[in-house]
This record gives structure tokens, C-alpha cells and sequence, in this order.
């Protein structure tokens, strides 16, 4: 359960107030949650540049702001049902934005067009495990094929509820549950989860109840997965994801592969309209020393274009720095490649470029097509030793060009860096 400063605690918080209790009620018997307990402070500064090119109105967003999070997390109590809770205090602070310059998502605009100066967030996860299975209930940042919370500005997006996950068989995971609220990655406030409207591919501003999901991973050996799983956003959509993980050795190298089919369908009868949609798309992968070198393809294909939660990262592997080519019978095709600078005698430094094309898009609302690109370029260096081992500095360029979107150049500069408290 994710609450601003200024908001009121809300009824789930009855849930972690019994595994407070709980915790309280045999001291004797709960070494455990305070052995296995963890903090870390992460600190992440993002300076981030959009210039949109031949667009009427805002043609630049440009801020730079600083992030914390505070995870805390406690071991389990004794016994064969162990009770144990969890925190996350996020706080943004900005350091440079300007009225029209606002819109990057890193900090919060208020009505008068200008930035907060700052915002945050506590977020409260009760949490239950009986043997491989584990309950949680309040705030999580999801990492699933139906929901991926974004996490790439000064905050993460956060997602509430209750999610379950158990392993009590070899090689298979199993996790369920419902979401009910999110709390955007700019924003303190908990609200409904909206359908993304990109390209206006669907209604704007249509809200769901909740998100029901379910799905297994289950590892047939140890170099290759397979995954299903389905969502159900409330009167909105109902998903189906099949995936399939692999990785082999194959002569001097590694040879990996991701591919992933998704099939969406509406539901109900909300205001979103019709949604129609199988979206293939894969990438193959092949590792030689420092060298690795990627292709990607995304196909969709059906009546419209992908849908997913708004402010969410789609899954799918032409979703980029920009652009998620997800468009209604879009194809594309995407060429990468890493170096590893450490083979030169600079461990730490590495290289990703990578080009993406896409064509034959139906422009919604017109009976026109058209194509569009994104050009990436980035550089990372990780601190290897010394008292900032670990520290990071990523340097992100990118170009966007579409036949029927806004064209965008943009320039990302992030510096993060973990502590562990304990």
C-alpha cells in the first residue's frame, strides 16, 4: 500500500498491522525477522532532454532532478506460517525545470504548468509465507509479462494490491493476484489504472477497476523457459502471454533467444472500443567475447494496435528508449550491438547501439500508412573498486523520426548509486 504524505491510511493497512502484531506476540521465536532483515538506500540523478523537432506548441522538455528510495525488509517470523513486513520511502527533489520545459515525467507538474519542487511516497507491504509460497499485499514495483512497472525516471511506478508466489515445485513458479491502484512514476497520488492511448490507438482516459492475473515459468532445463500467463484488466481487455527463453552454447560463443506471442481481446463494455490484437515479436541474441550482436523482430497484427496499461513499459522487445512500434499491423525489425570494454583494459565501461525500423502502420483515425525509426546509442560505466564501487553513469542518445508522430532527439544523463544500510 503506497501512501503520499498527505494522504490518510487506507483499510488494507489492517493487514500489515496484524503481521505487526504477529510479530510482537513471540518474541522469542522471531530471530529470524530481524537476521534476515535488509535496507539500502539507492540515490538516482537523471538529467533528461526531448527536443521535439517541426512541432507546433512545447518543442523541448528538458529537467533534471535527484531520486531516493529506501527500500527496507524484513526476514520472516518463526513457525510455519512467518509474518514479516516491508517499506519503500521514495522521495524526488527537483534541481532544474522551468515552465514549458516540464513533461519529462521526472517530476510532477502542477496546474500552473510549473514542477513540484519536490514529492514522495511511502509505500507498506505486509507480507505472509507458508513454505515455498509467499503472500504480499500492499505496494509492488512488477516485473511481468502483463504488467511491468516503469522505472525509468527518479521514481519507480508503483503498483497496489496483492500478488502470490509459489515455487513448491522443481523448475516451476507460480504468481497470481489482483491489482487495484498505481502511483505514476511523476505522481504522489494512488489512482485507477488507465488504458495507454498512444497514437490514439484507443479511447483516452478509460479506467479499470483492477488487474487480475495469473501465469507459471516453468524451466525445462536449465538453458531454456517457457512462460504463459494471462491478465484480465477489468471490462477493458483480457491478455494471453505465451513465452519462450533460451540460452546455448554454440561454438566459441552464446547463443540466446526471447520470443514472446500475446493475444488481447476487450472485454466488457467499457468506452475503450474494440481491442484486436496479436502482437509476435522475438529477439536472437549471440555473445562472442566482448562482442554481441542482436536481431529483433515485432510483428502485429489483427484490428488494432497493442494495448497495455498506461505509464507501464509494454512487453515487448521493440519497446525502446522512445518508441514501442506497436502500432496496428506495424511491423518492425530491429539490429544491436554490445562491447564489453573490459577486453581492451577498461572493466566497467560498456557500449549499446541499436537501430529499429517499422513499417506499414495504420494511422488511426485516416485510411493512411506510414513508417517510422528510433536510433540508440548509450555508454555505461560502473565504478569496479574503492569507496564508490558500484557507482554508474549511464550517457543515453536517441533519435525518433515517424511518418505520423512527433519527431524527437533526446539526451538522457543518470548517475545511481546503492548503498546497503545493513
Amino acid at each position: 500500500m503506497m501512501l503520499a504524505a498527505s494522504r490518510q491510511a487506507l483499510p488494507p493497512v489492517r493487514l500489515l498491522c496484524l503481521a505487526i502484531a504477529a510479530t510482537g506476540a513471540a518474541p522469542l521465536a522471531n530471530a529470524a525477522f530481524i537476521e534476515d532483515s535488509s535496507a539500502s538506500l539507492t540515490a538516482t540523478n537523471i538529467y533528461l532532454n526531448r527536443d521535439f523537432r517541426q512541432f507546433e506548441g512545447q518543442n523541448k522538455r528538458e529537467e533534471w532532478g535527484q531520486g531516493f528510495r529506501l527500500d527496507l525488509q524484513s526476514g520472516f517470523t518463526e513457525g510455519t506460517v512467518g509474518f514479516g513486513v516491508d517499506a519503500m520511502g521514495l522521495l524526488g527533489i527537483k534541481l532544474d525545470s522551468g515552465k514549458g520545459r516540464t513533461g519529462t515525467d521526472l517530476l510532477p507538474v502542477h496546474d500552473n504548468g510549473r514542477s513540484a519542487d519536490e514529492f514522495s511516497r511511502l509505500g507498506l507491504t505486509a507480507k505472509v509465507k507458508v513454505s515455498a509460497t509467499e503472500l504480499r499485499y500492499g505496494s509492488h514495483v512488477p516485473e511481468l509479462p502483463v504488467v511491468k512497472a516503469s522505472d525509468s525516471r527518479l521514481l519507480p511506478q508503483v503498483f497496489e494490491g496483492g500478488l502470490l508466489t509459489s515455487s513448491e515445485l522443481e523448475g516451476l513458479t507460480f504468481t497470481g493476484g489482483r491489482l487495484d491502484k498505481v502511483i505514476d512514476r511523476a505522481s504522489t497520488n494512488s489512482e485507477e489504472m488507465v488504458l495507454n492511448a498512444k497514437n490514439r490507438r484507443f479511447a483516452s482516459g478509460v479506467e479499470a477497476d483492477h488487474l487480475d492475473l495469473a501465469g507459471v515459468d516453468y524451466k525445462f532445463a536449465p538453458d531454456f523457459t517457457g512462460r504463459y500467463y494471462f491478465a484480465d484488466l477489468d471490462d477493458i481487455y483480457r491478455q494471453h502471454f505465451f513465452g519462450l527463453l533460451s540460452s546455448h552454447k554454440v561454438g566459441a560463443g552464446t547463443l540466446s533467444s526471447d520470443v514472446r506471442y500475446i493475444v488481447s481481446r476487450d472485454s466488457g463494455a467499457s468506452n475503450a472500443g474494440k481491442i484486436d490484437n496479436q502482437a509476435f515479436n522475438a529477439m536472437v541474441s549471440y555473445g562472442l567475447g566482448s562482442h554481441k550482436f542482436g536481431l529483433g523482430f515485432q510483428d502485429m497484427s489483427g484490428d488494432t494496435g497493442f494495448a497495455y496499461i498506461d505509464g507501464s513499459d509494454p512487453f515487448l522487445v521493440n519497446f525502446v528508449q522512445i518508441n514501442d512500434f506497436a502500432n496496428a499491423d506495424e511491423r518492425s525489425w530491429q539490429a544491436r550491438y554490445d562491447y564489453n570494454f573490459a577486453s581492451v583494459g577498461v572493466p566497467g565501461l560498456t557500449f549499446m547501439t541499436r537501430y529499429i525500423r517499422g513499417d506499414d502502420a495504420r494511422v488511426a483515425g485516416s485510411d493512411d500508412r506510414g513508417g517510422e525509426w528510433e536510433r540508440d546509442i548509450e555508454f555505461k560505466y560502473v565504478v569496479q573498486n574503492g569507496p564508490l564501487k558500484d557507482l554508474y553513469v549511464r550517457v543515453r542518445n536517441a533519435s525518433f523520426r515517424s511518418d505520423f508522430a512527433r519527431d524527437a532527439d533526446e539526451n538522457r544523463v543518470i548517475v545511481g548509486y546503492t548503498l546497503p544500510i545493513w
